[in-house]
């Protein structure tokens, strides 16, 4: 199956969606692995956080983050609008309760690319919707190489990266599904199967008693 290949689809039947969180160790492939299936599965969008750190010139309001000032943060925190919330090197992110609710009740699913804390919180607040992944590299050895290919950090960066590699992945058991990518292709398809899966659970699929009694009515 080539990655062109379009996500089957399963909304014949109306469903509700769900948060699909995926993590790893810095150089597994988890980036690559979560632009991929947002570019090719129209049901999967991108969940957006709430940021205290400044916009950079790239960046737009509202797609990649929502920019608000830490006076506003601690408010919505404070008012318990958001799911799970973070301090990361001096900024505080977040992610919004509202949109991803709505979202849900739509049947629409939403990726969430986060570490193993953010998973936890998730997991406090909406477990029933939770489908959670881990990615794992081949061996140590080879997530060492591929840190180092990529050219973008010393090797004193690369050192402390392998060491906090081995803090997250103590934390793979903690995950539904744990994918170990030998493959990016392989690794791709796995994930898709795994959304495939989920979305078909009896307990998400919302619309699927009416379809059963249309069945079996007289």
């Amino acid at each position: 199956m080539s990655n062109d290949t379009p996500f089957v689809t399963v909304d014949k039947i109306r469903r509700r969606g769900l948060l699909f969180v995926v993590s790893s160790p810095s150089g597994a492939g988890k980036t690559t692995l979560c632009n991929r299936l947002l570019k090719t599965d129209p049901d999967l969008t991108l969940s957006v956080s709430a940021t205290t750190r400044p916009m950079r010139p790239s960046e737009k309001d509202g797609q990649d983050y929502h920019f608000v000032s830490e006076q506003t943060f601690f408010d919505m925190q404070q008012q318990g609008q958001f799911l799970e919330s973070a301090k990361v090197f001096g900024n505080y992110y977040g992610t919004p309760r509202a949109p991803v609710e709505e979202a849900l009740a739509k049947g629409q699913d939403i990726l969430f690319d986060i570490d193993w804390q953010g998973a936890q919180q998730l997991g406090e607040t909406v477990p029933t919707d939770l489908v959670k992944v881990f990615i794992l590299p081949p061996s140590r050895d080879e997530l060492e190489r591929r840190l180092k290919s990529r050219a973008q950090d010393t090797d004193d960066v690369v050192a402390m990266r392998m060491a906090k590699a081995e803090s997250e992945i103590s934390h793979w058991a903690e995950y539904d599904y744990a994918v170990v990518n030998y493959d990016i292709d392989e690794a791709e398809q796995l994930m898709r199967c795994i959304l495939v899966a989920e979305r078909l659970k009896r307990t998400r699929q919302t619309g699927l008693s009416d379809a059963v009694n249309k069945i079996i009515a007289p």
